[in-house]
């Protein structure tokens, strides 16, 4: 996952930025909510628009900084909460006119090379991979789970090949050494049958397990299903995604609830076989051939997004079934 990351050289570059600003229309005003505030560019590009309120979330304190400048700035048009965005819906913005919400999946390029988080498989020292609000570590995960479980993380949240040899090798080691960041690339690269030429061996491996610290599957669901509630009528659920689990996640939900079994229990019967959501474009935006040259890293990217037909706040979803089998591995951590 690491060449995925969006990248900060020379300076933050937020992924699809023209294409996002083009589809949530900021310079008409209202109320937007950067769910994944981060280094702040989505933020800066709706508040240089007048009549623009954010409100902006992100589990990473270290995120509060540059949040603290943009107060300033903007001290009655901005406000920041260091939160998940799958507590989006614990914020009472049910009177709220929130036009648009905004999802980016991805790591920076500076949480990346921050060595107190660990996320890269070139950090040296303790597995952390923690983003703020967490329960557990990396290294609690791989020095204690054992080998079945370690297999299914890296199989269903990496897609990696080798998941079983990886998993069965880690445990052998471990019982002799407790494992840091450099002992475990140095496992990854004994263990694939399957070498990588174009990208680091232990990319998938280190996605897994950055998901799985993270619980970034129930944070994308549970995040998908409080933005749907908060938005009203017109208003737009814009999600940029980095990877395939991610990509499948949110194409399934945006597509169950665009169609006719997608309905809400408290609409009057005579609406029962309307959508709750219009998806406008089926096939997700990639970034432009322009940006591509600007950020590599952004090539990965998939945005897809949402306007809500009604208002309305409780509806049903099928997706926490639907995605059951990934919910259950995340619940792994709660022996930790």
């Amino acid at each position: 996952m690491e060449a995925t990351m969006v990248s900060d050289a020379p300076k933050h570059y937020p992924v699809l930025l023209n294409e996002i600003i083009s589809i949530i229309t900021p310079q008409h005003g209202g109320t937007f909510i950067d769910c994944t505030f981060g280094q702040g560019g989505y933020t800066k590009k709706i508040l240089s628009y007048k009549d623009t309120q954010v409100i902006a979330l992100d589990r990473d304190i270290e995120s509060k900084k540059i949040a603290d400048k943009i107060s300033e700035k903007f001290p009655n048009r901005f406000i920041f909460r260091h939160k998940k965005f799958s507590q989006l819906d614990n914020l009472k913005l049910k009177n709220e006119k929130i036009r648009g919400i905004l999802l980016d999946l991805g790591y920076s390029f500076t949480q990346i090379k921050d060595p107190k988080k660990g996320l890269s498989f070139n950090s040296v020292g303790d597995l952390n991979m923690q983003m703020g609000l967490n329960n557990f570590s990396a290294s609690d995960a791989i020095n204690n789970l054992d080998v079945h479980e370690l297999e299914k993380i890296f199989k269903f949240f990496g897609e990696e090949l080798d998941a079983k040899r990886i998993a069965f090798n880690i445990v052998k080691e471990r019982k002799t050494k407790k494992i840091d960041t450099k002992k475990l690339v140095e496992l990854v690269e004994k263990s694939k049958k399957r070498k990588s030429f174009k990208t680091n061996n232990s990319t998938k491996t280190f996605q897994a397990l950055r998901i799985f610290v993270n619980k970034e599957i129930s944070e994308l669901i549970h995040g998908l299903i409080a933005a749907t509630k908060v938005l009203k009528k017109n208003g737009i659920l814009a999600v940029v995604t980095f990877h395939s689990l991610e990509d499948k996640i949110v194409k399934y939900f945006f597509k169950s609830l665009s169609e006719k079994k997608s309905i809400s229990r408290y609409m009057p019967n005579i609406n029962q076989r309307e959508t709750l959501f219009s998806m406008v474009e089926k096939k997700p935006i990639t970034p432009s051939a322009k940006e591509l040259r600007e950020n590599i890293p952004s090539r990965s990217a998939k945005l897809r997004y949402i306007i809500k037909k009604n208002d309305f706040y409780n509806f049903e979803t099928d997706i926490a079934q639907k995605f059951k089998t990934l919910l259950d591995i995340e619940n792994f951590g709660e022996k930790l």
